[in-house]
């Protein structure tokens, strides 16, 4: 769709079965004198016209997207509705306005249903087929506005307290909790209310309110665990992940090693080359193998482990941009040396920031 491709789901098409069984009977109820064929083929226009709806949806949200200067890769219509990938330069506004707009989309699909629906005979097929496309692009569009992630009102909302606090993770993990709790509150409305008007829910109401707020608890709690652990990534700084280094020419020998970590309260040594570049890094091991009476005339290079060319990372980065620097220097050496003016701060493992991660 403008150059954007639209993935079709196989999963889609049997949600487009289901509709057409469950709207086949009300099909049935309105023109008896249909055949079973015929009928079905009515009931599966319902189903249709709800993943036209859908793809309306998720075009909304593209085209607000590529109107806002972010690149949309796809639109992908699934078992659980759809969704628009794109990628780009984010703001509050930008992820409001994109999340607003799918929901906007089907209320405005509705209405056009609605009122064409009233040129119709009220109790002929068409009109049976336009009101139920109108009433559940309506419930598709309110439903989606209620504000708990993974829902579009979930977005809107991170989006506002991203926006007032300047924290999108405090937003994602708003609008996970509220999504938690929207989930539980719509299976128990479901399955709940019959039973407080004296009868028994329907099984299919039931396995309807399971499915539905199984999607929304996962989604939800997707989010928080997100949140969470972009946090972790946020605080990620070289002092909490690497070692404490100093740095001396690769000429000295181990005793003048000893003495330069002592002065600089250091627990790593850094070969410096003529140039001041991090060429290489003392092997702990290998150096308290050496006897005391020998420091002074081991040469480091004799306990040292080469840093390739560009293991380096500046001292200063933090949260996502120290992650991704050691990760693309992780291709070719799983240790960087950490450099602050000219000077180098610390050895970073990148097998120390994955636990950092992890935990």
């Amino acid at each position: 769709m403008a150059g954007t491709p639209v993935v079709l789901s196989p999963s889609s098409l049997l949600v487009v079965a289901v509709i057409a069984l469950v709207f086949a009977p009300s099909v049935r109820y309105r023109a008896p004198g249909l055949g079973t064929g015929s009928t079905y083929v009515v009931a599966l226009v319902v189903g249709l016209l709800l993943l036209l709806s859908v793809l309306v949806h998720e075009l909304a949200h593209g085209l607000t997207a590529r109107a806002r200067g972010l690149q949309v890769r796809e639109y992908a219509l699934t078992l659980v509705g759809g969704h628009t990938a794109f990628h780009g330069r984010i703001t509050p506004l930008t992820e409001g306005v994109v999340a607003v707009v799918g929901p906007v989309a089907n209320l405005a699909l509705a209405g056009v249903f609605w009122v064409v629906a009233q040129g119709v005979d009220p109790f002929g097929l068409p009109a049976l087929v336009l009101f139920a496309a109108a009433y559940s692009n309506a419930f598709v569009g309110l439903f989606n506005l209620v504000p708990g992630l993974p829902l579009d009102g979930g977005m809107v909302l991170e989006s506002i307290v991203w926006g007032a606090t300047g924290d999108r993770r405090r937003g994602s993990l708003v609008a996970g909790w509220v999504g938690r709790v929207f989930a539980v509150g719509f299976a128990a409305w479901v399955i709940l209310l019959p039973m407080l008007r004296g009868g028994r829910p329907d099984l299919w109401a039931v396995a309807w309110a399971a499915i539905v707020g199984a999607f929304l608890w996962s989604g939800a709690s997707e989010a928080i665990k997100g949140a969470r652990a972009g946090r972790a990534v946020d605080a990620l700084h070289v002092g909490a992940v690497g070692t404490r280094a100093v740095g001396v020419p690769a000429t000295a020998v181990l005793a003048e090693a000893d003495a330069a970590r002592g002065r600089a309260g250091a627990d790593a040594v850094v070969l410096l080359a003529p140039d001041g570049r991090p060429a290489a890094y003392v092997d702990p091991q290998a150096a308290n193998a050496v006897a005391a009476a020998d420091r002074a005339r081991v040469p480091l290079t004799a306990v040292a482990v080469t840093l390739p060319a560009g293991a380096v990372v500046d001292a200063d980065l933090r949260g996502p941009e120290l992650v991704r620097a050691v990760a693309a220097t992780a291709q070719f050496s799983p240790v960087v040396a950490a450099v602050r003016d000219g000077q180098v701060v610390a050895l970073v493992r990148s097998a120390d920031v994955a636990a950092a991660l992890r935990s």
